[in-house]
């Protein structure tokens, strides 16, 4: 067998290797020296096997210098022996003059094929087009997630035209590394971007719809919550789709993220002394402009936002671990811990107690312009009403825990006398044995107490904390017809439901009962209408008004459209319980009824207040002059001038109110 030598000029494209592989800023420069060029060309076997040598003088491919051909000066030195980079060099000739004229003869009639062109080589001009346009979106993607706000008040294009010290800072840490912890801290760098991305759209969006940022510690469990309604408002298929798009996107935000990172982080080793010294000109220009006070259409030109964030949220994370350990002690400490039940509740003894929260009644449906006009009408309308069925009215206002959603916060912040505006609060004290106030009533032994709980799909603990003998969740309702949305039920049928399974009954105690209404949960479509009473039979009857009523997707398209519907809503729960007090209402009925918390904000506006309307309805004029002291407004409706307690304060005002002080021995010490 035998081998021609390497003495045979290679082809133009072997000799010059196709450099549109590199970047347009990595392009390296042709050789100037012939003989170079030459030589190269002679000590190279094959242009096809790059020799060890060579690719230790590139450490990076992707690195590569317009000096690169001086980093390999003579090619026969990074190859002193061109039989040692063949194969077979024992067979090889050693010289080129011990070659036979019939092997050369049949090197020129048989030539090496040449290797394919790759797309790079076929199209330089688009493939150098391409590199400009991903390092560019690279710079661009990593410049948003550096810049991104968390309020979406923020959410503007001046935002993003501001200069981050923390990318000034990052890039100088990363033109000072070697170059494999380089690309590690690029990659970590990136995903930290990502990350903090994430977080700033989970931000923008609790803010929008509960009025407050997003918690890392305890607010995961929210995002299940946020599931269920996307099922119950596009359908199960539609969410579907929608959680399949965040994950990808989540994924996608923190591959492309890293691999910008890596990729800007390259270009920068390429241009050491470039990068260096644009560095040092932004770096400059952040501490100017932070010390003249620079600023674009409002916002500093020297930004920190993004550091800002880092602290704010590992401030937020230790504040909570401090707020859990404080509010522990704080719930361990009760007045009416030790109060016994004999004491308790002793002005409302023989009555029939209903406390009903009202999905999403907030001051909006009944002062804002849009909404207002129908709900007054109702609650005017209602006073009418109940002062001809023998009843009176007063209301005030409570400042909700909570806003736009998280209702059991509420729920459990009126009726604890405890301030619950988190999971983990909540957690606590439902874990704990915090005298609620629907307990209260157990303790005495003077009450049945019960809950009807329609928007409850699954086993509820905290029935134990809110001392029900019984809770009716969803299951236990008998309800035969049809979700509307969220809502497994209309309210209309929910006071039905109580009717027949407890308040119409014979007991040998009076009832005290807790039930939540939701047919005025967003998003507010389809929703129920008013039946005559011998009407709602099972709830069959509900399929034909929900497959007649409006869908989501139409409502949510313009905003005004979704304020109306919210505003309808409300004046359907009002209506509801209002008739079914004038209808199985008794002289011993005593009606507590409240909001558990304002709407979202694309209901009731930006820095929209946390205020809920309270009123309590009693037939009993003592039950009324117990609360004289309160000053609330006599009608159903509060109005501006009502009085406003933060909802905490309940608990101990009611308590006190019809039962002693929890410091008196006997209810005719608290009389005196």
């Amino acid at each position: 067998m035998s081998h021609t030598t390497s003495s045979r000029p290679l082809p133009q494209e072997e000799r010059n290797p196709a450099t549109a592989d590199l970047p347009p800023d990595g392009l390296p420069e042709p050789a100037t020296d012939a003989t170079e060029a030459t030589d190269a060309t002679d000590a190279t076997p094959d242009a096809g096997e790059a020799t060890p040598d060579a690719v230790e003088a590139t450490p990076d491919a992707g690195e590569a210098t317009p000096d690169a051909v001086e980093a390999t000066p003579d090619a026969g030195e990074a190859t002193p022996d061109a039989g040692e980079a063949t194969p077979d060099a024992g067979e090889a000739t050693a010289h080129a003059g011990e070659a036979t004229p019939e092997q050369h003869t049949a090197a020129r009639e048989e030539p090496a094929p040449a290797p394919t062109p790759g797309w790079r080589d076929r199209h330089p001009v688009a493939a150098r087009a391409l590199a400009w346009t991903t390092t560019v979106l690279a710079g661009v993607l990593v410049l948003v997630t550096l810049l991104l706000p968390n309020d979406p008040a923020r959410l503007t294009p001046a935002e993003f035209l501001r200069i981050p010290v923390e990318g000034i800072a990052g890039a100088a840490l990363l033109l000072v590394l070697p170059r494999t912890v380089r690309r590690v801290a690029a990659v970590l760098a990136g995903l930290g971007l990502a990350v903090l991305a994430v977080l700033d759209v989970l931000d923008i969006g609790f803010v929008e719809v509960l009025g407050r940022g997003f918690n890392v510690v305890f607010d995961w469990v929210l995002l299940g919550d946020g599931a269920s309604f996307l099922q119950d408002s596009i359908g199960p298929a539609g969410a579907l789709g929608v959680e399949i798009a965040a994950v990808v996107l989540v994924l996608a935000l923190l591959v492309l993220t890293a691999l910008a990172v890596v990729r800007l982080s390259n270009l920068m080793a390429r241009h050491r002394a470039a990068a260096a010294g644009t560095t040092l000109v932004l770096g400059t220009a952040w501490v100017l402009s932070a010390a003249l006070g620079l600023q674009i259409a409002g916002a500093p030109l020297a930004s920190r936002s993004t550091s800002d964030l880092v602290q704010a949220r590992m401030d937020g994370v230790s504040a909570t671990l401090k707020d859990e350990r404080k509010f522990a002690k704080e719930a361990a400490t009760d007045p009416y811990h030790s109060t016994p039940g004999s004491q308790l509740l002793t002005g409302l003894r023989g009555k029939d107690v209903i406390f009903t929260f009202i999905e999403s009644y907030g001051r909006s449906a009944v002062q804002d312009p849009l909404m207002a006009p129908g709900v007054d009408k109702v609650l005017a309308k209602g006073t009418k009403r109940l002062r001809a069925a023998g009843y009176s009215a007063r209301s005030g206002w409570l400042t909700s825990a909570t806003y736009g959603g998280s209702s059991w916060l509420g729920h459990s912040t009126f009726m604890s006398g405890l301030w619950i505006d988190n999971q983990q609060r909540y957690r606590t004290v439902t874990a704990g044995d915090h005298l609620s106030l629907t307990k209260a009533f157990q303790r005495t032994g003077a009450w049945r107490t019960v809950g009807i709980m329609p928007g409850v799909t699954k086993g509820w603990p905290e029935a134990k904390f809110y001392g029900l003998d019984h809770v009716y969740d969803s299951r236990e309702l008998g309800y035969k017809g049809p979700k509307f949305s969220w809502s497994t039920m209309p309210d209309q049928y929910s006071l039905s439901a109580f009717q027949r399974l407890e308040h119409g009954r014979p007991h040998d105690k009076p009832l005290m009962s807790e039930i939540i209404l939701t047919s005025s949960h967003n998003p507010w479509a389809p929703l129920p209408k008013t039946l005559p009473w011998n009407k709602v039979g099972d709830g069959s009857v509900y399929r034909s008004i929900e497959k007649a009523g409006k869908k989501p997707v139409d409502v949510w398209q313009q905003t005004d459209r979704v304020r109306t519907e919210y505003g309808k809503s409300i004046q359907y729960s009002l209506n509801s319980l209002i008739s079914y007090v004038e209808k199985y209402g008794n002289k011993n009925t005593v009606l507590v009824f409240l909001g558990d918390h304002q709407p979202v904000a694309k209901v009731s506006g930006d820095h929209a207040s946390r205020d809920v309307p309270v009123a309590l309805v009693a037939h009993d004029p003592d039950v009324l002059k117990r609360i004289s002291g309160w000053h609330w407004t006599p009608s159903l409706n509060p109005g501006h001038q009502g009085p406003v307690w933060r909802m905490d304060t309940f608990r101990d005002r009611f308590l006190k109110a019809y039962g002693p002080h929890p410091d008196s021995t006997t209810p005719a010490a608290a009389a005196r």
